[in-house]
């Protein structure tokens, strides 16, 4: 009997193509991550910022030559496009839609692995085939949140998103929107919030998105107060980090 093969194609994702002469420096003016390190083997995950330093969206950049791929969500793709467009002024650079789709698979060998934590598994890019089934029950289990509804739109500053832990921002390519506060909070070890999955409950406040389906929630919560928040490994160590700088300084 042959194996029928599981869907890999994430279809709440899309594409952008950031191409033109100045599409590399234009981006690097504007991203959290450094797009010079933007390798055919190594995308990373980055994000766009309010001057405020808080998340407008968060994507993943790729590869495309002298040009970069910008895997994003799909409906939030327009929206990108557009803001992107109003930092372009006259800059030689053009901004379009990918036809290609977004693939993943827990294991394997295709494609790289996931630049935000490498237990997410492999990523990589090619036309839109049979859907993945268990992507989002995958990377809720490990504690990584993603997306305008988890993340929020201009409500949650970029570490607070677990940018700093999961590869999402440089603090040596220079500046870029949002630089200023990320980088200051950073520096003195004060992200005195984050964005933790857990045990679905009764909706507050705190609440970004509910998955009665997987029976677990995304929460924005203060590291003090952080409960049955699930607790992966690389969130454990980080705030055990981030309690011995404090004791520290």
């Amino acid at each position: 009997m042959t194996e029928t093969r599981p869907g890999t194609w994430l279809a709440d994702r899309a594409l952008l193509r950031v191409g033109g002469a100045e599409a590399r420096p234009f981006l690097q003016g504007l991203v959290t991550q450094d797009v010079g390190t933007v390798a055919p083997q190594t995308p990373r995950w980055s994000g766009l910022l309010t001057p405020q330093g808080k998340a407008l969206f968060d994507f993943i950049l790729w590869d495309d030559g002298d040009a970069v791929l910008i895997d994003c969500e799909a409906a939030q793709a327009e929206a990108l496009a557009r803001r992107l467009m109003l930092y372009r002024l006259r800059r030689p650079v053009t901004i379009e839609p990918v036809a290609d789709g977004v693939h993943w698979s827990p294991d394997g060998e295709e494609g790289v692995a996931d630049p935000r934590l490498a237990e997410l598994g492999r990523r990589w890019l090619a036309p839109a085939a049979a859907p993945a089934g268990s992507w989002i029950a995958h990377r809720l289990a490990l504690g990584v949140t993603e997306g305008v509804a988890e993340l929020g739109q201009d409500k949650t500053l970029w570490l607070e998103c677990n940018a700093r832990e999961l590869g999402g921002v440089s603090f040596t390519k220079g500046c870029y929107v949002g630089q200023e506060n990320t980088a200051r909070m950073h520096h003195r070890s004060k992200v005195n919030r984050r964005l933790v999955v857990a045990p679905i409950g009764e909706a507050g406040d705190r609440t970004r998105a509910t998955y009665p389906d997987l029976s677990l929630m995304v929460e924005h919560r203060r590291v003090d107060a952080l409960g049955d928040a699930i607790m992966p490994g690389w969130l454990t160590e980080a705030l055990a980090s981030d309690s011995e700088e404090s004791a520290a300084s």
